[in-house]
């Protein structure tokens, strides 16, 4: 999982719920975390992997999610995350939105958050 950029924990637990924090394309070094080279298709794949991994230490998965956050700092990539994202989820459809941003942290093109239920 990769380390937060900033003060904030990963994931809360609520009850039933968990909420993630926005997840963008970073790796942890042991310099801290690293947003991967590769463009916006990389930086995709790693916010989702990274979700997953919030989830998973947690004892949930995507088939727990019901509404994801997707922030683009640019919409023509919109096509492409779909196509990433669908290769994750599979046929599960949570309730989502995707929202044009003018900056993400690191200069992410990407950032995911999800809320999650257990019941």
């Amino acid at each position: 999982m990769s380390t937060p950029v900033g003060p904030y924990a990963p994931a809360i637990r609520a009850g039933d719920w968990l909420v993630t924090s926005g997840q963008i394309g970073v790796r942890s070094t042991p310099d801290g975390p690293v947003l991967v080279d590769g463009g916006f298709a990389e930086q995709a794949r790693q916010a989702l992997t990274n979700v997953g991994e919030v989830l998973a230490g947690r004892s949930f998965g995507w088939r727990n999610v019901v509404k994801a956050n997707v922030y683009l700092t640019d919409m023509g990539d919109y096509d492409a995350f779909n196509e990433l994202y669908l290769s994750v989820i599979g046929n599960h459809r949570p309730a989502r939105a995707v929202v044009a941003v003018a900056g993400l942290p690191l200069g992410a093109l990407i950032e995911i958050e999800v809320w999650a239920y257990a019941g």
